[in-house]
């Protein structure tokens, strides 16, 4: 089977020998249409978290196979699935918090192989169906969309905040279409101006960072950077007694040095980390056009070509690639 790898060497490569996988109990053997590249998938390419095994999590794929009665009504149906895949039976799970089960595999970043692949597992348990109005380049963009969503369910946005999103990639800009939709005042600030371009039909105020002045004026700022300056630069913007929202994940050699805390408490500034949200949520937004997210997709390829397309992903001018089987 072919599969884009991540060696016991920490090399990236294609692979076509890859053992194809056997669904365990509870699970469904899927076969992508579609997958995503991520900034995840970047920086474990890099050497993130020491994974070992096949990248990708983003994905809409078609059940074909069930190991059991669990996932047989899934047979056939166009799914997107969510990553982590949890025991439901330590503490974390029975409070609530499968997505911190104690246990927990998750799909192409910790102990489960990935979706860039021409076959992989998920439990039945994990599936949502994609709406037949929903194309696959529109559900590929579920996962990402659902962490924006994720930003709404930890925070209560009121009083009509100001708002900034570090970060005019793919998740900064998901996450500001997001929260431009609430009663807030809402900007994204990024590098880039082809990028931020975007963001003026969605009525979305844009700056590029270097136009903006560190005056510690923002009630709550986002960092959506995927980069190690994030925080530093979202801590010169957020006032006293805001809040800060992480999204970015890199590998630790990318911190050159160390970060000053000390305005955290100082300012008694709340910092939160956000990872995974709602499918469900994420699914309805897009069954309504609620976000654009075609007009991100930067570029296209096949698995076969799957190192160059983890290349092309990194590249300045690059917002979204997708890739085929």
């Amino acid at each position: 089977m072919r599969a884009l790898v991540i060696d016991k060497d920490g090399s990236l490569r294609l692979r076509e020998d890859f053992p194809k996988p056997k669904p365990g109990p509870g699970e469904v053997l899927l076969k992508p249409r579609v997958m995503g590249v991520c900034s995840t998938d970047l920086e474990l390419a890099k050497g993130y978290m020491g994974f070992q095994g096949v990248l990708g999590h983003e994905f809409v794929a078609d059940v074909i196979e069930a190991a059991d009665d669990a996932g047989q009504p899934w047979l056939g149906k166009r799914v997107v699935g969510e990553i982590n895949a949890v025991c439901g039976a330590c503490d974390l799970c029975l409070k609530g918090l499968r997505e911190h089960c104690r246990q927990r595999t998750v799909l192409g970043i910790l102990g489960r192989d990935g979706a860039f692949a021409e076959a992989f597992t998920l439990p039945a348990a994990n599936l949502h169906e994609v709406p037949d109005h929903v194309s696959d380049d529109e559900a590929v963009f579920t996962e990402p969309l659902a962490a924006a969503f994720q930003i709404v369910r930890q925070l209560t946005i009121e009083g009509r905040p100001y708002v900034t999103v570090l970060g005019d990639g793919r998740l900064g800009l998901l996450c500001a279409q997001v929260l431009g939709q609430l009663n807030a005042t809402v900007r994204v600030v990024g590098k880039h101006a082809e990028k931020l371009e975007r963001a003026e039909k969605w009525n979305i105020k844009h700056r590029l960072l270097a136009d903006v002045g560190m005056r510690r004026d923002q009630d709550i700022v986002i960092d959506a950077t995927g980069s190690p300056t994030g925080l530093p630069t979202a801590l010169g913007m957020v006032r006293p007694r805001g809040s800060i929202v992480l999204k970015t994940t890199v590998a630790e050699r990318a911190y050159e040095k160390p970060i000053d805390l000390s305005p955290i408490v100082i300012d008694e500034i709340t910092v939160m980390g956000s990872r995974c949200g709602p499918f469900a949520v994420a699914l309805e937004a897009l069954a309504r056009n609620d976000v654009d997210v075609l007009s991100m997709i930067s570029r296209r390829g096949q698995l076969a070509a799957g190192p160059e397309l983890l290349a092309t992903a990194s590249q300045r001018d690059v917002i979204k690639v997708l890739v085929t089987p």
